[in-house]
């Protein structure tokens, strides 16, 4: 079997990038209404396991309805549309990823993905290992900090609070005011819930659901791209096809976890051509070979664990590392010395 490679494979799923219209309708309004059902659940059910669990579901689905504004936001579904313009200008402000931001930094993210010499817009930074043993002690806490588990799991203050609407404001007030605004109604928003509704509606109605979109988001995020297995390049070798075969990962998930994350699993196959809306996605799996033997990581606590580990790129193996491989290196290089 010829399996087709570079241009020639990109070229052969443009037949599939092309929408349905009444499709990408149907996933975003009904996604959206079963998002605001599950998020008046969490204050009018009358029970509080019941408040409890609509309260984690409607953190799932604000992760499905993200990646559906995503996809809008690649021009992938729905556009020219003035309603959904409307409709997704509204959702990224409401989850403090306004559109100013999150265009500007996904696209800079899918036209740099990999590069080892790149500035990390959009994403994880990566060092190579040289480079982190030449780095000051205070660079090193301050690299690592960002790719600490912990940054990642409080995605919600780390990625979102700090990075997108704070960071973005300061850095350009005039080209990101929507991060502003993101930020003041959020905590207006947190505020009158909390005083009006009290703190158990503002725990499952605003709090809990966030807290679980945007860590399973940060984590979604990183794992696309820091996982083992992953080829970083440097950018005179990079091409856009290789970042989006070897340094995208297929993350592996039940039916279930496919649905609440619209399909960003494949994420091999949306890097190697964007413009496939997320409900095609399995269907461009399953009919190019070439595809089917992905790179893949899964949710299974142990590939996490092994996701996380993963800090620097070691040019000498063409891979990433953990910390104790350094550590490994250096007493070596004490040994030639003495």
């Amino acid at each position: 079997m010829n399996m087709r490679s570079g241009k020639e494979l990109i070229l052969a799923t443009k037949p599939f990038a092309k929408e349905i219209r009444s499709k990408s309708w149907f996933h975003t309004l009904t996604t959206l209404g079963v998002t605001i059902l599950a998020l008046a659940g969490t204050v009018l059910l009358p029970w509080l396991g019941a408040r409890i669990a609509s309260s984690l579901l409607a953190g799932l689905l604000l992760v499905r309805m993200f990646v559906i504004y995503h996809d809008h936001q690649h021009h992938t579904i729905l556009h020219k549309s003035k309603l959904a313009e409307a409709i997704m200008t509204v959702f990224g402000i409401y989850m403090l990823a306004p559109t100013s931001i999150w265009k500007r930094s996904h696209d800079h993210h899918h036209k740099h993905n990999s590069k080892l010499f790149s500035a990390s817009i959009g994403s994880f930074p990566i060092a190579t290992k040289q480079k982190y043993q030449n780095m000051s002690a205070g660079e090193r806490i301050g690299y690592l900090a960002i790719r600490h588990p912990l940054t990642i799991g409080l995605g919600y203050f780390t990625m979102f609070l700090l990075g997108m609407c704070v960071g973005s404001f300061v850095s350009s007030p005039r080209k990101h005011f929507d991060a502003l605004l993101a930020l003041v109604l959020h905590v207006a928003a947190a505020t009158c819930i909390f005083i009006f509704l009290g703190w158990q509606a503002w725990l499952l109605l605003f709090f809990v659901p966030f807290l679980i979109a945007f860590a399973l988001g940060s984590y979604l995020f990183y794992a696309q791209h820091n996982f083992p297995g992953v080829t970083f390049c440097c950018n005179t070798e990079w091409a856009y096809d290789k970042a989006a075969l070897e340094s995208s990962s297929y993350m592996t998930m039940s039916p279930v976890m496919h649905w609440f994350t619209a399909n960003i699993g494949y994420h091999h196959i949306h890097h190697l051509n964007a413009k496939i809306p997320f409900y095609r996605l399995p269907e461009v799996m399953a009919h190019f070979p070439e595809l089917q033997v992905a790179k893949t990581t899964s949710l299974h606590p142990r590939d996490i664990i092994a996701c996380l580990r993963l800090k620097v790129w070691d040019q000498d193996k063409s891979e990433m590392v953990s910390l104790k491989g350094i550590t490994v290196t250096r007493r070596k290089r004490k040994l030639v010395t003495a």
